[in-house]
């Protein structure tokens, strides 16, 4: 049986790539004196121990805000390292804004539109706190970037010589007050989506609640989802594509099948679904093509006792195939099947190139013949 090797070197801790020059530039190098290790490990830079959220003893606002200021620092490091490790492009959306209007954006590799020999993975994430690059921010502390991050999927991706596409559902508003009172936050040279800093004051000096703007096109996971769908994957022409969505992601992958679905069902051979929160009953109805479409094309990861890719079906969902995550810890689930799903979509697409082959006109001498003749 073959599976794709989990090599871990894809981060050269170097100090360009070092997370403490983000907390350098911030006015945080006291609170957060915390870097990732050789094994991408989330560690104290001085007793090497994990990261302890009550540095502030028993101050639980405090200490939120801290977190929340090391969430907003660890959102930019993945962007960077998205760039710079797994050499993806930012693309802005909607591409004609003004560079003033709040803007979302996400990641793909540079010939992911253009590239019609390869397939293309498009990563979608649970809702939450979380941008482009993380299955989960509470991993990427706890467990390191090697379970939290989306990087490892990505370089995997890469090493199979899939295109991939890393979506940014979560990012729907600028927090007009945020964004005042963090200036100081990063420097300038570091481009800052995040929140901000007041000069002279402190980061635990934030007031709430701020001031939302939308960001167009990506309102909302949906809109972000079909905006991306519309104008950057429908355009791709004899292009295999595979989804892995998490949570949430799942709510959203169902949404775009039924707003788009001879498009969806043309393009995508294989979804890889993990704890997710669709609901087929509310959103596919008794759609007759749709649940035969789901049902050949989908599979989910669901955390369980059980080992990993044992049938884990339950008398609530058993619309496809599910299997064990091989974790009972929701934030583990996407890096714990990651192997599992990769054999998964390998086998997807034999079956569908198979399909495609068998599906071609058989060229006789006969045909030739008669076309010449026509």
């Amino acid at each position: 049986m073959y599976y794709y090797s989990f090599n871990f070197q894809w981060l050269p801790m170097t100090q360009e790539l070092s997370f403490q020059k983000f907390i350098e530039q911030s006015d945080l190098l006291g609170e957060l004196k915390y870097d990732f290790n050789e094994k991408a490990e989330f560690r104290h830079t001085e007793t090497q121990r994990p990261f302890v959220f009550n540095y502030y003893e028993n101050v639980l606002e405090k200490n939120s805000k801290r977190y929340q200021a090391l969430g907003h620092l660890l959102e930019q490091y993945i962007y960077e390292l998205l760039e710079k490790v797994c050499k993806l492009q930012k693309v802005y959306i909607p591409p004609e804004a003004d560079e003033e209007e709040p803007r979302s954006f996400f990641f793909m590799s540079e010939k992911a539109l253009t590239n019609h020999h390869s397939a293309l993975l498009v990563l979608l994430q649970d809702h939450g706190v979380f941008r482009a690059g993380q299955w989960s921010q509470q991993a990427i502390v706890h467990h390191g970037l090697q379970h939290g991050s989306q990087i490892p999927c990505i370089q995997m991706a890469l090493q199979a010589h899939y295109d991939v596409m890393v979506l940014n559902p979560n990012d729907n508003f600028v927090e007009l007050k945020m964004e005042k009172e963090w200036q100081g936050l990063l420097t300038q040279n570091i481009e800052s989506s995040s929140l901000k800093m007041v000069p002279g004051g402190s980061f635990f000096s934030l007031q709430h609640p701020p001031k939302c703007i939308p960001k167009r096109c990506s309102n909302t996971p949906e809109e972000h989802m079909a905006y991306i769908w519309d104008y950057f994957i429908s355009k791709t022409e004899g292009k295999d594509i595979a989804f892995i969505v998490h949570g949430y992601g799942g709510l959203v992958f169902m949404d775009l099948l039924v707003r788009r679905r001879w498009e969806v069902m043309s393009k995508v051979y294989a979804v890889a679904l993990i704890d997710s929160e669709h609901h087929v009953g509310h959103q596919l109805g008794s759609d007759v093509q749709l649940l035969a479409w789901i049902k050949h094309h989908c599979r989910e990861w669901v955390t369980s006792p059980k080992p990993l890719d044992k049938p884990a079906a339950t008398v609530f969902k058993k619309e496809f195939p599910m299997v064990s995550a091989g974790t009972e810890k929701y934030s583990l689930a996407p890096s714990s099947s990651l192997q599992s799903i990769f054999k998964y979509f390998k086998k997807a697409l034999k079956a569908r190139t198979t399909i495609n082959f068998s599906q071609m006109p058989i060229v006789t001498r006969g045909s030739t013949k008669r076309k010449q003749s026509a």
